[in-house]
């Protein structure tokens, strides 16, 4: 599709109004996402705190911190790998989460447990490293300039470093969702619609305020898409834009894994379509993220597999751990010069123990994932789960209806008059069908709708994707009164959903907490 053209004065005028409304959407959102970064606080706790301390003062015992502005165990994992390199100069987390006297409040469930190669257990971040270690550059140079840790000034440098890695790149996310909606909309009231919709009505802005892997991974998956549109509808064959496809698809898979897919597609197109430029450019690009990838796995767990594949899922009921084939125990001594002990097996990282300061050696911490609780447990039923997942508790349609815009919207994107980008329609179907069936074929164990998670999170990278395929039904709506009122409803549902969460991201789902509320399941 060649999408040059002469504009008029009306135009150009009608253009303008366009971006300034789209500024003020951004600014909303922006605003709203610092003004949560500065909140940020685990706010129910505060009071249990002040009342402990209270009577903790009166008998002269020391007080306790229970506040943080690390929100739940899935970002302190990466917090905690980010505290070890810069002040440590190791993947190993131990001299934290097994010393509270001297590093209190820094735990998490997160983890797994191994030997290093001179055979010492320690404990790392069940985490894909690279993300952290990316993260970890930032803070080291705020620890140079300042000389201040997380330790000791967790609410600036957490807060700091959120705003460059969460809210500098959703900036990004917006200009360049914009500059596709100019390019592909036909009613400004379409692409204000879906503008609005990116700004409030996802959960990428929900989790802006928790280091997570969800939303770098949608910043980089709406890049590639932009790349790869200007590449096969614009017949650009710049060496840039293979390049940066080839880096940003790269760093999506990095971030979620299910977007090989994505990488997969777009790699096989690009080839058959401009194979010089792509083995030249965009081939090299991704092995900027690949190389480091697999490195920093490498220095991590001394193995190119991810953690989560030392996972073993069956148990024999009763049976003492520590006597299974692969188990190991190690002594290390802590920041605080006490002596603990940790205890893992080979062949399942996540079959743990360790002994903490602030314990009885005869009472360790026992890792989650021998006993988990709650949906951690893991759905039984597929079919629940796929119920449950599309359109019940964590329903990406029931959550987010805005999300039923993309089925007319992928048909009208591929085979209307109006647009014409087939191809684009198609990869989007691909993509989707293989994510989510991919979600729904997973083992037990794995379908637990993401965790504590206040959406199913793990689908958050196809947002650039569902937003561009909604804009054909956006343009549809905009012509009759009632169609925009449709939308707004869809909007206003999706809004509220996300805006639900608003001090802690990694917290159920509103519609999961009425389920529960009506006894339903």
């Amino acid at each position: 599709m060649n999408n040059s053209q002469i504009l008029t004065p009306d135009d150009e005028a009608r253009a303008r109004l366009r971006r300034s409304i789209y500024a003020i959407l951004v600014t909303l959102s922006v605003g709203a996402m610092l003004g949560r970064v500065l909140a940020l606080n685990s706010v129910d706790v505060i009071k249990l705190e002040d009342r402990l301390n209270a009577d903790r003062v009166k008998k002269n015992e020391s007080k306790l911190q229970l506040q943080r502005p690390f929100l739940s165990a899935n970002d302190r994992s990466r917090w905690l790998t980010m505290r070890a390199l810069v002040e440590k100069g190791t993947y190993a987390i131990d001299q934290y989460v097994t010393d509270p006297e001297t590093h209190p409040s820094w735990d998490t469930i997160d983890m797994v447990v191994h030997q290093d190669r001179t055979g010492q257990p320690h404990c790392y971040s069940s985490k894909p490293p690279l993300l952290s270690t990316v993260y970890a550059g930032i803070y080291w140079v705020i620890h140079q300039v300042t000389g201040k840790t997380l330790g000791t000034n967790p609410y600036e440098i957490g807060r700091s470093i959120i705003v460059a890695v969460n809210i500098l790149p959703m900036m990004a996310y917006f200009f360049v969702l914009a500059s596709l909606l100019d390019r592909y909309g036909r009613t400004d009231w379409g692409r204000i619609f879906v503008l609005a919709a990116a700004a409030f009505g996802t959960y990428l802005t929900t989790f802006a305020v928790a280091i997570n892997n969800h939303l770098p991974a949608a910043v980089c998956a709406i890049i590639t898409l932009y790349t790869v549109c200007r590449i096969w509808y614009d017949g650009q064959r710049h060496w840039k834009f293979f390049a940066w496809s080839g880096f940003f698809a790269a760093a999506t898979v990095a971030c979620e894994l299910p977007a090989l897919s994505l990488f997969a597609v777009v790699a096989a197109g690009l080839l058959w379509k401009a194979p010089r430029q792509t083995l030249l450019a965009f081939v090299p690009a991704a092995l900027v993220v690949a190389v480091p990838y697999f490195m920093t796995n490498w220095l991590a767990h001394g193995t190119l597999r991810p953690a989560y594949s030392f996972r073993e899922y069956t148990r024999v009921e009763g049976q003492d751990p520590n006597t299974l084939a692969g188990a190991f125990e190690g002594t290390i001594t802590v920041d605080s010069g006490k002596t603990v002990t940790i205890r893992g097996n080979e062949n399942n990282w996540y079959d743990y123990e360790y002994t903490r300061t602030d314990r009885k050696p005869n009472n360790p911490v026992q890792s989650y994932w021998r006993n988990p609780s709650g949906f951690d447990i893991g759905e039984a039923s597929r079919g629940n789960y796929a119920f449950h997942l599309l359109v019940g508790h964590h329903g990406i349609f029931s959550l987010t209806p805005l999300w039923l815009l993309v089925i007319p919207g992928v048909l009208l994107l591929g085979w209307s008059k109006d647009y014409r980008l087939r191809d684009l329609a198609i990869m989007t179907i691909i993509l989707t069908l293989v994510c989510i069936s991919f979600y729904i074929m997973r083992p037990k164990i794995e379908r637990n709708y993401g965790g504590t998670s206040s959406a199913f999170r793990w689908i958050f990278w196809l947002s650039p994707l569902w937003l561009v395929a909604i804009l054909p039904a956006a343009d549809r709506l905009s012509a009759w009164r009632w169609g925009r009122a449709v939308g707004c409803f869809l909007l206003a549902v999706s809004v509220m959903s996300a805006a639900y969460p608003i001090w802690n991201p990694w917290i159920h789902p509103w519609l999961a907490v009425f389920w529960q509320y009506m006894g339903w399941g």
